[in-house]
């Protein structure tokens, strides 16, 4: 077990910007790296949806991904490099690459937007009845923060990367998003940045406070969050396209964690939270219905 001083430093707290005239939208911030296969149905599914701006921090990517976000986005795009690995001064333990990310794409592009998203390339926020993401937010007036369960998808039976991309071909995903199992329950926040202190890559603190709302605006805490009864994905719905197909299941094992993990225990870990996904699946098509919805 490592100690204490080996363990990275995952929690960063920062005073909130200011709200700046006219804001409006949500903005997604996205860490990649070497996504150039599937990023720009990513950014165009999230540009269909409605996305303001996507702010995607470039973790030393060799495969062309910068060009295919700019290509799906144009103007909606913010590139900035993040190929680092840093550690504290004194105590040598690392920063968390990511939350250092997600920490300074809050305090310096939070205040244009009503919303934002800190998310993956594997990840889709999908409006379940709305056409957009701002209409399927529009009811919860100023609450700051909004949980969402991840709705984790195996391999669906792929072992090669399937032709038509991710939304069609992948459509079958864990059946309890909050049983509890590593690596099928976790969430994601989508935020009012001007009211945040202090985050990790899953959980958000609001005026200080570890306090969140789900999608139908009832009040909880990061504890509660887990409570089914606090569970909703009635507005907004997002998928974990986790593993994908098999061959890029053992790609994403061999590529290893975005922290300095031992190899085997990651690869482990990974293996472990696919056979918690795929133990009990349902359908759920509610990404390709978004997009027949859109048109």
């Amino acid at each position: 077990m490592r100690g204490l001083f080996n363990r990275p430093i995952t929690k960063l707290s920062f005073a909130p910007p200011a709200p700046r005239p006219g804001r409006r939208g949500l903005a997604i911030v996205l860490i990649v790296k070497n996504e150039a296969r599937h990023i720009g149905e990513w950014a165009q599914f999230h540009r269909a949806a409605g996305v303001a701006h996507v702010y995607a921090y470039d973790n030393g990517s060799t495969d062309g991904t910068a060009a295919e976000l700019a290509a799906a986005l144009g103007d909606r795009l913010t590139l900035l490099p993040w190929d680092q690995k840093l550690h504290d001064g004194r105590s040598g333990r690392e920063i968390h690459n990511q939350v250092l990310a997600y920490a300074h794409a809050l305090r310096n592009f939070g205040g244009a937007h009503r919303w934002m998203a800190c998310i993956d390339a594997d990840e889709f926020l999908v409006p379940k009845q709305a056409d957009s993401l701002d209409a399927a937010l529009a009811h919860l007036g100023d609450i700051p923060s909004v949980t969402l369960p991840w709705h984790n998808f195996g391999r669906n039976g792929h072992d090669a990367p399937p032709e038509g991309g991710i939304v069609a071909n992948y459509t079958r995903r864990a059946a309890e998003p909050l049983s509890g199992a590593r690596g099928v329950t976790n969430f994601k926040t989508v935020v009012d940045a001007t009211r945040v202190t202090a985050l990790k890559v899953h959980s958000v603190w609001i005026d200080g406070q570890a306090v969140t709302w789900n999608d139908r605006g009832e009040q909880g805490d990061h504890k509660g969050r887990s409570d089914p009864a606090f569970y909703s994905a009635d507005h907004l719905q997002l998928n974990h396209y986790y593993t994908r197909s098999e061959q890029e299941l053992a790609a994403k094992i061999a590529r290893g964690s975005n922290q300095s993990v031992e190899a085997r225990r990651h690869a482990a870990r990974v293996r472990r939270n696919v056979a918690n996904i795929e133990a009990r699946e349902v359908e759920d098509r509610s990404a390709p219905d978004f997009l027949a919805r859109h048109g």
